[in-house]
């Protein structure tokens, strides 16, 4: 992006209009400076959780690398879930892979052989049955198939030869396109055996 010289004395607002200062009111010159300092503090506090980050995930793998190889082996590969243990068991964290999953042309074959089973079930099956196949392949408001309404198709266990093939080609129409690692941190909930999760979402704490 071209960098504009603003003039001293001036400053551009959101339409990059050159306004100046002395035209600007107290307030909204307070509300810039308040809006400014907020998101400089909150820019810190990003760059800081992002080394946080970092460093976690490299620790955690150098530490999984160590104990592994206490048994004479070395991994393959950086992929898998991990959770790991304070020794009094107060606090665990989890390093976990997320995968995306998105399905190819196969997928269109199954809604094909669902909709026959629709309207040759519509008037005697169940109604909570109809109602979760015919929302499985609604779209979400990126016009995407939300996959775990589809992928919850499965675990009904429909004995009609068109249903299981429709299934058949669910499984088959499943491709994963990318993975995400990322790192929960827990603390234990009193004496309890559940844990909570330390929240660094900002909504959250």
């Amino acid at each position: 992006m071209n960098q504009v010289t603003i003039p001293e004395g001036y400053r551009m607002d959101a339409q990059k209009r050159l306004v100046a200062e002395v035209l600007i009111k107290p307030v909204d010159l307070a509300r810039d400076q308040l809006v400014m300092e907020l998101v400089g503090k909150a820019k810190a506090v990003q760059e800081e959780l992002s080394r946080f980050k970092a460093s976690a995930f490299g620790d955690i793998e150098a530490f999984v690398d160590l104990s592994v190889e206490q048994y004479g082996v070395k991994r393959g590969g950086k992929k898998g879930n991990v959770s790991l243990l304070s020794f009094d068991g107060r606090y665990m964290i989890k390093k976990a892979i997320q995968e995306t999953i998105q399905f190819d042309e196969r997928i269109e074959a199954a809604r094909v052989l669902i909709d026959e089973c629709l309207r040759d079930w519509t008037q005697g099956a169940r109604p909570e049955v109809v109602t979760l196949v015919s929302n499985a392949f609604r779209t979400d408001t990126n016009g995407e198939i939300r996959t775990a309404r589809v992928l919850a198709l499965r675990r009904l266990d429909i004995p009609d030869e068109r249903w299981q093939r429709a299934m058949k080609a669910i499984g088959e129409a499943c491709q994963a396109v990318g993975s995400k690692s990322y790192i929960r941190l827990y603390e234990r909930v009193g004496d309890s055996d559940q844990y909570e999760q330390i929240s660094l979402d900002m909504a959250g704490v």
